[in-house]
């Protein structure tokens, strides 16, 4: 009796490690498995400019589209905060902020967007998409800016929807 409990014993333990070591090695495979490879992009042109041992060419610098518009975009951000609180703390619903609080958050939106574009869609592979990303967004934030004056100037302004969300 003793051999038969032991085998069974024995049995129990090897199905169950031999479970437990197919779902660990399956599992990384299992979730989002595909067969084929596809890139969103081609491969980029396999050409060399110049020689193999030139340096890789350095765009010219320009602050404007460097330091200028990193500390611009912060300085941005930054000014939304107060802009956010203030109308609440002082308990006054002023149209003047509101419109300030709306151009701000249209500006901090659409920086934000431009930079996205810029760093993702890569203008010597894709020129034409860049672009047209570029003008969609332009276009984007001139319906936006517009949607924003009709709502400020027609109905109970930005300030006064984020008042009622919070209360509801």
């Amino acid at each position: 009796m003793a051999s038969v409990a032991r085998s069974s014993l024995l049995r129990q333990v090897a199905t169950k490690s031999a479970f437990q070591k197919s779902v660990i090695v399956n599992a990384p495979r299992a979730a989002f498995h595909t067969t084929v490879k596809r890139d969103l992009l081609p491969p980029p042109p396999q050409r060399v400019v110049g020689t193999v041992n030139d340096a890789a060419p350095i765009p010219p610098t320009s602050p404007s589209h460097g330091s200028y518009h990193w500390t611009f975009d912060r300085l941005v951000a930054a000014s939304l905060i107060p802009l956010t609180v203030a109308p609440f703390a002082a308990g006054s619903l002023n149209p003047t902020m509101d419109a300030v609080l709306c151009a701000t958050l249209l500006i901090h939106s659409h920086t934000g967007f431009q930079n996205i574009i810029i760093d993702y869609v890569p203008q010597y592979r894709t020129p034409r998409a860049r672009k047209a990303a570029i003008w969609g967004l332009n276009a984007a934030t001139v319906v936006v800016g517009l949607a924003l004056y009709e709502y400020e100037t027609s109905d109970v302004g930005l300030t006064e929807t984020i008042k009622r969300l919070w209360k509801a």
